[in-house]
């Protein structure tokens, strides 16, 4: 059984040239016709010379006996109807037809104006899920990747199907086949036109807009099937396979955008979002513990700092934003060794360009939340090496502002990535250390604790926190300015940030810190650190029978 949706410009005669297989061209048409009461040019003659009884069609036509080893029987996803036996579904062999309404649309009203119900793409989608719930999954063959190689195609979907692929199934003559149905003449005038697989238009007909609302409408069930042909067939063009996550859990995870909950591959923003446009947002990142998240309150207050300092407009407000970030935690079930990127962007514009003027529908909120360990080894220390690039200087961008345009860190990371190590230490104009392309930077000295000034780095969250500790911890604190050359010569290093907490330094630009080891005053603050983080935060509030 072939199941396709409506699409008026492809019916494959490829199969009626093999030499083992007999041909039936919608033999459930007549049924279709006289259960729903459709009208079509032909609908009187086709009632006439087929049988409108669905299910001894099924019983007698498409499961009968036959004198040919194969029968390939061609249908219309919305021919599928509940008066039906199960049996359509439960025997034989399927695959799927589909074909992006963007190519189907532009020519579809030949015959019949364009609908959802006409698309079919809705039932194709039900179909494949019947399917895959009675334990056989369909082959999806995309006509775009059929038609841009058929024999590799082809031949894959033979394989699945357990039948010998045929190379005639690639070519045959042009003109009316003795399968076609009565409706032929109306649909396949393309089709008796063709001799064989061949993309006939570089370049895609001019889109009709008054069908804009039925594309928007239909891509997301299209979409779900195309996914499953790549995995299927292969994709044909030169796309990567998809990675391993560092956290094989987060491939399944609910991503707030904009206001609402979204799964992860649909988890998207416009193309006219400033984001986009120009890395025109700012964000945070939060880490739960047990139950809370830690230095709430103390995040959003950057944020909104931050966003007063880049000019947004209609920004959310704190106790809306905390909502959407416990909704997403709820949804997930993120209670612990969880880690939160929050960004609100300036918002989607109504047209692309750098001005904040044609931002005109207020901010966007995205809460990608994921379960995430420290992302480094806290354990046995990490390697840096000094970066090339300099880091912002308030003349140009102040970095007390926490937004998305990160070219200069990344540039840096790009640096420590090719010298293989987990990080790069970025210096100020003057040549003095400011901080990593991620955290920011402490070090130790005959037992006093140093840290750069935040003029050239960002004031973390977890930097105050960890200043504070060290205070608390009786040790002593300066805050100055630091050469590179000081940090080669330390007794202990470490970084600090939300993703990685208390990371210590073993060796930095070859040189090994101390003797290479976590050293005593690291391990004192990762223990303060661990206690405070354990014993404060702000509740994730859960629904009472939880």
């Amino acid at each position: 059984m072939h199941t396709r949706p409506c699409c008026s410009e492809f019916s494959p005669p490829c199969v009626g040239q093999r030499d083992d297989t007999e041909v039936l061209d919608e033999p459930l048409y007549a049924n279709f016709l006289r259960v729903t009461g459709v009208d079509r040019p032909y609908r009187q003659e086709l009632l006439s010379k087929m049988d409108p009884d669905g299910n001894k069609v099924i019983n007698e036509v498409i499961f009968g006996p036959g004198e040919t080893k194969y029968r390939y029987c061609k249908h219309i996803a919305k021919q599928r109807l509940p008066n039906l036996t199960s049996d359509l579904m439960k025997k034989g062999k399927h695959f799927i037809l589909i074909r992006n309404p963007l190519n189907i649309l532009p020519s579809f009203d030949k015959v019949v104006p364009p609908s959802f119900f006409e698309l079919g793409i809705a039932e194709l989608v039900s179909i494949y899920s019947e399917l895959c719930d009675i334990g056989s999954p369909p082959p999806v063959i995309d006509a775009d990747d059929l038609q841009r190689d058929p024999e590799v195609i082809l031949g894959r979907l033979c394989e699945d199907l357990g039948i010998p692929f045929q190379p005639q199934m690639l070519k045959w003559e042009a003109g009316p086949k003795n399968f076609d149905g009565i409706w032929a003449p109306w649909w396949y005038g393309s089709v008796h036109k063709s001799t064989g697989f061949s993309i006939s238009r570089r370049y895609p007909l001019t889109f009709p807009f008054a069908f804009y609302d039925l594309l928007e409408q239909s891509l997301p069930f299209y979409n779900i099937l195309k996914r499953q042909a790549t995995k299927t067939a292969g994709s044909l063009q030169p796309t990567l396979p998809d990675p391993p996550l560092p956290v094989p859990a987060n491939k399944k995870i609910l991503v707030w955008v904009g206001d609402e909950l979204l799964p992860r591959d649909s988890a998207k923003v416009s193309v006219f979002d400033s984001v986009v446009q120009g890395g025109d947002a700012v964000w945070e990142g939060l880490r739960i513990y047990d139950g809370k998240v830690f230095k709430l309150d103390e995040h959003l207050d950057r944020l909104f700092d931050s966003a007063k300092a880049m000019a947004f407009s209609n920004v959310p407000s704190r106790d809306w934003i905390k909502d959407a970030i416990f909704r997403t935690l709820n949804s997930n079930g993120m209670f612990n060794n969880a880690h939160i990127r929050l960004t609100l962007t300036r918002g989607k514009k109504v047209t692309s360009g750098m001005s904040p003027a044609f931002n005109l529908y207020g901010c966007a909120l995205i809460v990608l939340a994921e379960w995430k360990p420290p992302v480094y080894d806290n354990s046995h220390g990490i390697k840096l090496v000094a970066a090339t690039t300099r880091r912002n200087s308030p003349n140009c961008v102040d970095s007390k502002i926490h937004h998305n345009n990160l070219i200069n860190n990344i540039l840096a990371k790009i640096e420590g990535n090719l010298a293989q190590a987990e990080d790069a230490i970025m210096l100020d104009k003057d040549g003095f250390v400011s901080e990593t392309n991620a955290t920011n930077i402490f070090m130790v000295k005959k037992g006093i604790v140093l840290t750069p000034h935040a003029e050239y780095c960002l004031p973390g969250i977890t930097r105050a926190t960890v200043m504070d500790l060290v205070v608390k911890e009786n040790l002593v604190l300066h805050e100055r300015r630091i050469s590179l050359s000081e940090f080669h010569a330390a007794d202990e290093v470490w970084t600090t940030g939300t993703m990685g907490e208390i990371t210590p330094v073993v060796m930095i630009d070859g040189r090994e810190i101390g003797d290479g080891k976590i050293g005593p005053i690291t391990r004192q603050i990762q223990n303060a650190y661990k206690v405070l983080t354990a014993g404060s935060g702000v509740p994730i509030p859960r629904n009472a029978e939880e």
